[in-house]
């Protein structure tokens, strides 16, 4: 698929800065009228420590049957230092490449990272999700910003997540008794509708299917361009 550049990646950590307060103020909160969701997408990267490359990976899930319907890797040399908040001028390179190699489109893309639980409110899945054009989401395995509450035992249980007196995100139970997730807007989505689809996209495991499938490759396509 074709990918319009957003801004230049050759960035200082200053500049990048800058530049998260400027693009936030581009994100849509809403997801758009009549979405349909049929696909969802999940994005990962993968590298080992010390290595100058990434290895990225998308992949595009049914929702009915939460198969696979397309896929596309990519191996991409590292540019941007690992600075704690700008983690998207990181990896977003990285998935790029990726996301020109797909044929099927998704409805929504899922980031193994943060939406609007960031400290300036523009995490990975913001980013992704205005680069991409698409309606995005956050979905972390830990806390960058904020706190929340006590949630139930049971799949399905939320709390939000507080930061500066801001709801950012919720903690999500995916799976009952098992640690939640954390979820957050990125673009053209909502705090609602990114928990819903969230959930829709969990089966068995404590993150969604498009965060495994993602992983999985992601490890396939480094661990195989190692041994090469």
């Amino acid at each position: 698929m074709e990918l319009q550049p957003l801004h230049r990646w050759d960035l200082t950590p200053k500049q990048a800065v800058a530049l998260q307060r400027e693009l936030r103020e581009r994100l849509v909160p809403h997801p758009p009228p009549g979405l349909k969701v049929e696909r969802v997408a999940g994005a990962d990267i993968s590298m080992s420590r010390g290595d100058v490359r990434a290895y990225g990976g998308i992949v595009v899930l049914d929702v009915a049957t939460l198969a696979p319907v397309d896929r596309a890797s990519s191996a991409v040399r590292l540019t941007f230092p690992y600075v704690p908040g700008l983690l998207s001028f990181r990896e977003l390179p990285v998935l790029s490449e990726a996301w020109t190699r797909l044929d099927v489109r998704p409805d929504v893309l899922v980031f193994d990272g943060q939406g609007t639980a960031h400290p300036r409110r523009f995490g990975l899945a913001c980013h992704g999700g205005l680069l991409f054009g698409v309606p995005s989401i956050g979905c972390a395995k830990s806390l960058l910003v904020g706190r929340h509450g006590p949630l139930g035992e049971e799949r399905g249980s939320v709390a939000d997540i507080l930061h500066d007196g801001e709801v950012v995100g919720r903690a999500v139970r995916t799976r009952s008794n098992v640690l939640p997730v954390y979820v957050s807007p990125g673009h053209l989505m909502d705090l609602p509708t990114a928990v819903d689809l969230v959930l829709r996209m969990t089966s068995r495991y404590r993150e969604p299917e498009t965060t495994r499938h993602a992983h999985r490759l992601v490890n396939e396509v480094r661990r195989a361009a190692q041994g090469a």
